[in-house]
């Protein structure tokens, strides 16, 4: 009897010490690896800048207000918009092999891009028009490739985009006040790089350069006064600085 009694006490002592053991050991193990796989949505603001070359900005002033054919040669004015942007964005990631990301954006930011330059009008000495463009919406879908260091990702980006912009050429023409107007949405394509940092499980921030280019297009503008109309020709590249902020859904630790 007193030997089953003693084998019971010190099964129970040993059992009682691994138990403790495991749990030290469970408490202790390491957390699993940081991810980045998974879906996200977010917000961002930023400025931008942009540079728009307007050619023949005149001609529909003057080929209507005096005489068709008025117009020799051609006029370009050189326009420089600037302002805020801000929108949200949505997209999902993986990582592989095992540091790397790759994943696709879509991307939509409101604007308040705009600029104005002043031109004179060749037919009548003295007149001038001022030419003035805004961008209200920048689009894009991208997709993205970058290499992660844990919580922080660093990263690059490309894809197609689309910028919605209206054009107004306003003024006088020998005392006859004129105020053309119209609208354009193009297609181009867009290029940019960032680094963003996890903060936690499901959010992180990020800092972003994105650059625009959309090629040549015509504009169709109407006078608002007179009701004629007539043609411009675009061009124009734009520069995005943004901070953003994004939720993440199923992905990190």
């Amino acid at each position: 009897m007193r030997r089953v009694l003693v084998s019971a006490i010190v099964t129970s002592t040993l059992g009682l010490a691994g138990s403790a053991l495991a749990a030290d050991l469970a408490a202790k193990a390491p957390p699993p690896a940081f991810s980045w796989t998974g879906c996200y949505f977010g917000m961002h603001a930023g400025g931008a800048f942009a540079g728009k070359n307007i050619t023949d900005p005149v001609q529909p002033v003057q080929d209507n207000l005096i005489a068709p054919g008025t117009t020799t040669g051609i006029t370009t004015a050189h326009v420089s918009p600037s302002g805020a942007v801000i929108g949200g964005q949505l997209g999902c990631d993986y990582q592989f092999a095992p540091n790397w990301v790759a994943g696709i954006e879509g991307s939509a930011s409101g604007s308040t891009l705009k600029g104005s330059k002043t031109v004179g009008l060749p037919a009548s000495l003295g007149d001038q028009a001022v030419v003035s463009s805004r961008t209200d919406f920048l689009p894009s879908v991208t997709g993205r490739l970058g290499y992660a260091f844990d919580h922080t990702l660093l990263y690059g980006k490309a894809g197609v985009a689309w910028a919605s912009s209206k054009y107004t050429v306003t003024g006088s023409l020998a005392g006859t006040p004129f105020d053309f107007e119209g609208f354009d949405t193009r297609g181009g394509w867009t290029a940019g790089a960032g680094v963003e940092w996890a903060f936690s499980r499901n959010w992180s921030v990020n800092i972003e350069y994105d650059f625009y280019s959309f090629g040549n297009s015509t504009a169709l503008l109407t006078d608002n006064i007179s009701g004629a109309s007539g043609q411009i020709d675009g061009k124009q590249n734009i520069q995005v600085v943004k901070a953003g902020l994004n939720f993440h859904m199923w992905s990190g630790s």
